[in-house]
């Protein structure tokens, strides 16, 4: 038996664990200045690509992290043996190539290559797919049956959707209307994308179709080198824009100030107990943690804080990590990206049931860090609701990690036989994880849903130089989204900042 890692309390996970405190406590904002021009809070994707934009433009950039390490959800952790599992290195679109060569370096989108076995597997069907839409037209039209005519108006209908269209079409009714009566069709479509970015049937169909389309492209890739080559370059570009990073700073408030000139503004924040002063702050953390707990609603509009506390989050994960003992291989038929079911049916319900029916498996190459000790590894993902871990008490909590773990090789053991045997360690991380490491409400993976969107955007209506780039609205979600996200947001702060600095 392969059991999970356990913990001493389900609050505090092993999983990226923390190193231990020294007998004096360091000063993680020794030489900070005193003010900023911009202080970016959280280095998810959306945070270090407004912190890069804003310091290659000639800003005063501080990067504000919690956490020890870089990156966000995207971000990886070390095992004895030499073990690296990735968080969320599990497929991204082609558009990354672009906005990384752009906005980042030619160094890191070069490193970014496609994977071309994608497979699914469950009751209705079984196929393997380069995931582009040549080959999902090619499938649609011979294997399911589907008139080419109905395959090209859905694939242009989904292209041709934008942030400004109707947000009352739900993705169920955009699929009734070119596929009624086919769940089989709708599950080929939706499963991939609810596993990318959480979205689902109820969701407005604009959440569905903007990623969608993104995807079909040109297919899926990923960064050959692993997160940690990525995130290590990304610290590279930053300080060569002289951004000062810093590491174990949870911001514990947004300061705020009345202008008899420039009305209600950011004035700085407060962070380890100190006020660091600044001209604009971009919160990468969660919208409901920046605008309830870091800004709070004394400081805004009463209208304002009700539509955030209407704001709903979006789902959690969890993943099972499978590291194989040093010698063992997988053979690469086993597909780069592999979606199983054992459900009938598709159905949003039994994605986030903790009797978990649906397994998207990422399978990790010694091509996928080439420059590494060559080893293999595999992490299983499925979306979850907190509910189904917050209450446990400590015991029942590591018995339903121990159980994920095992009914998660069982279920790997029926595509690779003896696959258990190969196993060198095995670990999950749950809903609460996510939350311990990253203090997202409820451990949420994808951010907000669709309305979070137009608060995060309005945010510097309510406080001039307050802007939010986190995960918000699903389309904005996942790591094309995230950085893009962070794009726009920066965009809009170096030109707020530099129309101040300029005499009229």
């Amino acid at each position: 038996m392969i059991a999970a890692t356990h913990t001493s309390s389900p609050d505090t996970p092993k999983l990226f664990a923390r190193p231990k405190t020294p007998a004096m406590a360091k000063d993680f904002l020794k030489g900070a200045a005193d003010e900023y021009d911009v202080v970016v809070i959280g280095s998810g994707l959306a945070g270090m690509t407004s912190a890069n934009i804003l310091g290659r433009a000639g800003h005063r950039v501080l990067l504000l992290e919690q956490h020890y390490k870089l990156g966000g959800l995207a971000t990886w952790f070390l095992r004895p043996g030499g073990h690296t599992f990735d968080v969320s290195l599990h497929g991204f679109p082609h558009g990354m190539i672009k906005s990384c060569r752009r906005y980042w370096s030619r160094d890191i989108a070069d490193r970014i290559v496609q994977l071309k076995n994608i497979r699914f597997d469950n009751p209705q069907f079984s196929l393997t797919t380069t995931f582009n839409r040549e080959d999902f037209t090619k499938l649609l039209t011979t294997k399911f049956g589907i008139e080419l005519g109905t395959v090209n108006e859905f694939f242009d209908t989904a292209r041709g959707m934008n942030f400004y269209d109707d947000q009352a079409t739900t993705t169920r009714q955009l699929f009734d209307r070119f596929f009624p009566g086919r769940d089989d069709v709708v599950r080929l479509l939706m499963e991939p994308i609810t596993y990318a970015n959480g979205s689902t049937l109820e969701d407005p169909a604009i959440t569905y179709g903007i990623v969608f389309s993104n995807f079909m492209s040109k297919g899926v890739f990923i960064y050959e080198g692993g997160t940690d080559d990525l995130v290590a370059r990304m610290k590279k570009e930053l300080e060569s824009n002289s951004v000062d990073i810093r590491i174990n700073c949870p911001v514990e408030e947004i300061e705020v100030a009345d202008s008899p000139i420039q009305g209600t503004r950011v004035s700085g924040v407060k962070v380890r107990g100190r006020s660091i002063k600044c001209r604009a702050v971009v919160s990468n953390a969660n919208l409901r943690t920046t605008v309830l707990k870091m800004l709070g609603p004394e400081k805004l509009d009463k209208k304002f804080v009700e539509e955030t506390e209407a704001v709903r989050l979006n789902n959690s994960s969890t993943q099972v990590y499978m590291a194989l003992k040093p010698g063992e291989e997988i053979d690469e038929s086993s597909g780069d990206l592999f979606f199983t079911s054992t459900a009938k049916e598709f159905r949003t319900d039994l994605l986030l049931s903790r009797d978990i029916t649906s397994r998207t498996f990422s399978f990790y190459y010694p091509r996928t860090r080439p420059h590494k000790k060559e080893r293999y590894a595999i992490v299983s993902s499925t979306n979850a609701n907190w509910s189904d871990w917050a209450n446990l008490s400590e015991e029942e909590y590591e018995a339903s990690k121990a159980d994920l773990v095992e009914t998660t090789i069982d279920a790997l053991e029926k595509y690779i036989p003896g696959v258990r045997n190969k196993i060198d360690r095995a670990e999950a991380a749950t809903p609460k994880t996510f939350h311990h490491y990253t203090q997202h409400e409820m451990g949420a993976s994808f951010g907000t849903k669709f309305e979070g969107l137009g608060v995060s955007r309005a945010l510097p209506q309510q406080i001039k130089g307050m802007y939010h780039a986190g995960s918000v609205g699903i389309i904005m979600s996942g790591w094309l989204g995230a950085i893009n996200y962070g794009v726009i947001v920066s965009n809009e702060v170096d030109q707020n900042l530099v129309a101040e600095s300029t005499p009229v």
